[in-house]
């Protein structure tokens, strides 16, 4: 059955809508950033480029790496963007532009997201790197889709049975990452953790300005909680979704975390561009000398 115009929306080139891209632009393997400057401080590494395309807050730069064929895609913030972003490209990837149908052999795309975020544990310090294991989305997200094979159903009971939250009308799931893929990126630089995934920046993450919070002890309840020996370490805006739609699509993910913020001790990194530069670096170098990526 071919998707009808108003579900698979095209641009008069017959570029994907939102991305503006075209099949042949995008490599398997893609890095996402949330800030469109970051495409190019990715970029910047390759031996070459041969796609830069753009439209709204979504920056692609399509190169090649010792030999490694890499895209590195701007998703902007939010698991809003991160709907758009993964339903967009995996059409890129599984469904024919001109029929109109899902192609019968599917393409397998792995997703690396390079991104900033906040510690809630004190013994995370600022200007390290974590990878989320796993992630919980207080957004709402994978609400909307039947996603049930692909969410951790025990972490999520546990969560939600540990809060009590329902009250408030927050009704967690969770995913894990894809461990293969989680694979290539550990080594001793690496810490481990669940990351929260937050429906907003202010209020969401505990955070008050002139607006007083609901939950007043947020980011204390959600750093009390353990699970097989692991805490919720950082909260940052992108990562279940990114985990929820990729697992759902068949897709491999991992998200890798450039702690700039301390919450719990209230420390602000001073070398955060630094510190993402050497996450992009360690990234790059662990992408081309893996088998698993082609």
């Amino acid at each position: 059955m071919s998707l009808g115009n108003s579900e698979l929306i095209l641009n008069p080139d017959g570029s994907i809508y939102h991305l503006n891209l075209l099949p042949e632009d995008i490599a398997t393997t893609i890095i996402t950033v949330g800030d469109p400057d970051r495409v190019s401080s990715v970029s910047k590494y390759f031996d070459s480029i041969e796609v830069k395309k753009q439209k709204r807050e979504f920056r692609t730069h399509t190169g090649h790496l010792k030999g490694k064929r890499i895209t590195v895609l701007s998703t902007g913030i939010g698991t809003d963007n991160i709907d758009i972003v993964l339903n967009e490209l995996d059409a890129l990837a599984n469904i024919d532009l001109e029929t109109r149908k899902v192609k019968s052999n599917k393409i397998q795309l792995s997703f690396i997201r390079i991104g900033t975020s906040g510690s809630i544990q004190p013994n995370i310090p600022v200007d390290s790197f974590l990878m989320s294991a796993s992630a919980i989305g207080l957004d709402g997200l994978l609400h909307f889709y039947e996603s049930g094979q692909c969410t951790n159903d025990d972490l999520e009971k546990k969560f939600d049975e540990f809060l009590g939250w329902s009250s408030h009308k927050i009704h967690p799931y969770a995913v894990d990452c894809d461990k293969t893929l989680g694979d290539v990126f550990t080594s001793n630089r690496i810490r481990f953790g669940i990351t929260c995934t937050n429906s907003g920046f202010y209020g969401p993450q505990g955070r008050s300005l002139r607006l007083s919070p609901k939950i007043v002890d947020f980011n204390e309840r959600l750093a009390a909680f353990t699970y097989q020996n692991q805490r919720i370490t950082n909260l940052e805006m992108e990562t279940a979704g990114i985990y929820g739609l990729a697992k759902m699509h068949g897709h491999r993910a991992v998200s890798l975390n450039a702690i700039l913020a301390n919450r719990a001790t209230g420390e602000f990194s001073k070398a955060g561009g630094k510190t993402v530069d050497d996450l992009i670096k360690y990234t790059l170098e662990r992408l081309v000398s893996s088998d698993l990526i082609s």
